[in-house]
């Protein structure tokens, strides 16, 4: 779109968005929210390819959904309540984040191979550009920052 000084506005048929795409949905922890959760991030990456004109390779679009599943585990095991995903997204990034009602912040245990379980943080700082965990006054935030590559 151009806008010129008179007011007028000539469309361009190609607008950038210029605010990220935003979503985010709820889990009780009710049988399949892992799945539901993996489904909700197909659609944004659909959505932001659209939107956004992003470039997803497959092996960026099967990472994102990786750690969408692992962080949705997360909350799920560890939480005592409801937890919510968090996606925003532009054409390079997108930010997975996962509120829970746990203060207690994820622990990330040195590589065990012959350990069994407990892996799925070691997971997302593998595939994530970014990992963070804060306390919120609702329990907690864990936000992975993932780069898409056109892979």
């Amino acid at each position: 779109m151009i806008e010129h000084p008179d007011g007028a506005v000539i469309p361009t048929g190609f607008d950038v968005p210029v605010e990220p795409l935003r979503r985010a949905t709820h889990f009780t922890g009710e049988p399949g929210c892992i799945a539901d959760a993996r489904t909700f991030a197909a659609h944004f990456l659909d959505q932001l390819k659209k939107e956004w004109c992003a470039v997803v390779g497959s092996r960026s679009g099967e990472a994102l959904l990786l750690v969408v599943s692992e962080l949705v585990t997360n909350a799920d095991r560890h939480s005592e309540g409801p937890y919510i995903l968090e996606l925003e997204g532009t054409g390079a990034t997108v930010s997975v984040c996962v509120y829970d009602s746990s203060v207690a912040l994820p622990r990330r245990y040195p590589r065990d191979p012959e350990r069994i379980g407990r892996h799925g943080l070691e997971i997302v700082h593998a595939l994530a550009a970014e990992v963070t965990a804060e306390r919120v006054p609702v329990g907690k935030r864990v936000r992975a920052l993932m780069t898409l590559d056109h892979d």
